[in-house]
């Protein structure tokens, strides 16, 4: 692999692509991540010491070896700039089904995140959410009431959860919920977190309209608890990587969109 393959390029763009680079070979050495991102390796082991102070990477003499997928999908820093293509596409095909006027719950997730970018010409407009970032890009549009789920914070996914999070879900009703989640077969959702499942079930639970949203890298996968059936769902908005077969046995028990991505 030439280093021409991936020029110097921003430090958080870098990182990430360490990040995923790592976690699909299991290991690497600092002398191939300086050849994969163009820098010299003292700058890499720099990028090694600040992703394995996130808990990213474990580091060892002369590399770094993949922490559990599950510390990955975790990591909010991490999931802002992974498949970032995806999400905005899935996000821009999610945006037509808000209505003006109406209200919509949207979780801790980075997909959320990219739809809620793209509320503010559909206002006036309820917005629920428990995401720290989403509350941040929602609290200055025009003519959008916010509504801010408090509960106990989780630095890991920047994001508030706990009974005081479930017991403000259930205490309203909105036209449409969107979520993601981690994992998903054709059948069933999963994610890693007991305590996130609780509070994504109770987000469910208070919307009329259920509108998945999941970029093709988290199918076909399991997790540790279910966290509900893919029928259970209204609609399914997913990017156009999706394993054609895969997409054959969604569509045999839900709705589903594909966005195209920009490639």
């Amino acid at each position: 692999m030439s280093a021409r393959r991936g020029e110097a390029r921003p430090q958080e763009a870098r990182q990430q692509s360490i990040a995923e680079f790592v976690a699909k070979q299991g290991s690497a050495t600092a002398v191939e991540l300086a050849e994969l991102t163009g820098v010299s390796v003292m700058t890499v082991h720099r990028d090694l010491d600040e992703l394995a102070r996130r808990g990213l990477l474990r580091k060892f003499r002369g590399g770094v070896s993949a922490q559990p997928s599950t510390v990955f999908e975790s990591d909010a820093e991490y999931r802002l700039n992974a498949r970032i293509d995806q999400k905005r596409a899935i996000a821009a095909r999610a945006v037509e089904l808000v209505e003006p006027g109406g209200s919509v719950m949207l979780d801790d997730s980075t997909t959320a995140l990219q739809l809620a970018t793209l509320l503010e010409p559909l206002a006036p407009l309820t917005v629920v959410t428990n995401y720290r970032r989403t509350i941040d890009e929602v609290c200055a549009m025009k003519d959008v009431r916010l509504i801010a789920l408090g509960g106990d914070y989780f630095r890991t996914h920047d994001s508030f959860n706990g009974l005081p999070c479930t017991e403000a879900i259930a205490s309203v009703s909105v036209d449409t919920a969107f979520l993601s989640t981690s994992a998903m077969t054709a059948a069933m959702t999963y994610h890693q977190e007991q305590e996130i499942v609780v509070v994504k079930r109770a987000m469910l639970a208070a919307a009329a309209t259920k509108v998945l949203l999941m970029d093709s890298s988290k199918m076909p996968r399991t997790a540790l608890h279910h966290l509900a059936p893919v029928d259970s769902y209204d609609r399914v908005i997913v990017d156009d990587g999706v394993d054609p077969a895969l997409l054959a046995e969604l569509r045999d028990r839900v709705e589903v969109e594909v966005a195209t991505t920009n490639h």
